[in-house]
């Protein structure tokens, strides 16, 4: 019996690794590094970028996250007048606020015209103007708690640089729920 459950963690590990590697085939955007301003935070400036996206009212992380991802899940799934697959992309994006946007970049190979109207009227497809962004880097699992602290820690590397920035927070998570290993979030700012 104790053998038969050493191959199984064994096993367990194994496909966590294989998930967590096929992972990193997932498609991000390219951008620039402008400046690095210590061993967590870049000056980014980012492309022109298609998303899918879709608007709620509530202002946290933990209120908005699992249904903003279904919305948006279910239009690269399918849930468009194309009944199209779309490939999943990371980050996921959430513009936080008095009302948070929680968008998908699409593909690059995707260009406006080309991706499919969504079925759920909730979910639109917008172009966001290239921009430069001061992101800092954190691992492990995301909630409302940990965003604040690394952002609270982001404006004040930003303060202290006199690096002027909007006041909107930009939180960017790339795994999905069970990649339990190198877990990549960030949060962000756009500059002014």
């Amino acid at each position: 019996m104790k053998k038969l459950v050493l191959v199984l963690m064994g096993f367990g590990l194994l496909f966590i690794l294989f998930v967590s590697f096929m992972r990193s085939s997932i498609e991000t955007p390219n951008y620039e590094v402008l400046r690095v301003l210590d061993k967590k935070t870049e000056i980014r400036l980012y492309p022109e970028l298609i998303l899918a996206e879709t608007h709620m009212e509530a202002s946290s992380y933990k209120e908005n996250s699992s249904l903003g991802f279904r919305r948006v899940a279910g239009y690269i799934f399918g849930g468009n007048d194309n009944e199209q697959k779309i490939s999943m992309t990371a980050p996921v994006m959430m513009e936080m606020g008095e009302q948070t946007e929680l968008s998908f970049v699409m593909p690059k190979q995707y260009h406006l015209e080309q991706l499919p109207t969504p079925n759920n009227q909730k979910v639109q497809i917008i172009k966001k103007a290239s921009r430069t962004l001061a992101v800092l880097r954190f691992g492990g699992y995301a909630d409302d708690h940990k965003i604040n602290s690394k952002a609270f820690e982001l404006k004040e590397t930003l303060d202290k640089e006199g690096i002027a920035f909007k006041a909107k927070l930009i939180y960017m998570g790339y795994n999905a729920p069970w990649d339990f290993i190198a877990r990549r979030n960030e949060v962000a700012f756009e500059l002014e």
